[in-house]
C-alpha cells in the first residue's frame, strides 16, 4: 500500500486538535494518510517502520508547534524527510502552527532554547542536520496557521 501523505508532529501540541481534524479531512477524500499514534518515549531512535513509511509518502506535511524542537523522535523524522525530499523529491509542506516561520527558520526563542537542551546529549554533527533540516524546511513556502479554538 502506498503512503500518499506522511504528518510530522509533535503530539503533546496538536494531536487532539489541528491534527486530529486534518487527519479526518484527508481520510475523508481517500488520501492514504500515516499519523503515529504511539506513545513515543523520550530519547528513543525513529523506528525502521517510521522510516519506511516516510520514505514511501509521496508528501510529508510537517506541522510545526511551540515544542516540535523539544522533540529528537521529531527532530530525526524531519531529518529524514528532508533527506527524502533532496533524494526522492518528495513533497513538502510545512504548517505553522502557532509558530512564526522565522521563529524555525533561525532556530530563535522557543527552538533555540530547544536546541540548546539537546547540545551536549547529542554529538555535534547530529545537531547540524538537525539545524539544517529545521532551517530548509522552513525556507519552503508552506501554511501559516494561528492557534484558533479546538485547532
Amino acid at each position: 500500500m502506498e503512503l500518499h501523505v506522511f504528518l510530522s508532529f509533535r503530539g503533546e501540541d496538536v494531536r487532539k486538535t489541528f491534527v486530529d481534524h486534518l487527519y479526518l479531512a484527508l481520510q475523508q477524500k481517500c488520501i492514504i494518510t500515516f499519523k503515529d499514534d504511539e506513545k513515543l518515549e523520550k530519547g528513543q531512535f525513529i523506528s525502521l517502520e517510521l522510516e519506511s513509511s516516510i520514505e514511501e509518502s509521496r508528501i510529508a506535511l510537517i506541522i510545526f508547534s511551540k515544542n516540535y524542537a523539544n522533540s529528537t523522535w521529531c527532530l530525526d523524522e524531519l531529518t529524514k524527510i528532508m533527506e527524502c525530499k533532496n533524494v526522492k523529491g518528495q513533497i513538502v509542506v510545512p504548517v505553522f502552527y502557532d509558530v512564526d516561520p522565522s521563529t524555525v527558520r533561525r532556530q530563535k526563542t522557543i527552538f533555540g532554547e530547544a536546541l540548546s537542551k539537546h547540545e551536549g546529549r547529542f554529538q555535534e554533527d547530529k545537531m547540524q542536520k538537525w539545524r539544517a533540516a529545521l532551517e530548509e524546511a522552513a525556507n519552503i513556502s508552506g501554511w501559516d496557521l494561528p492557534n484558533t479554538a479546538n485547532g
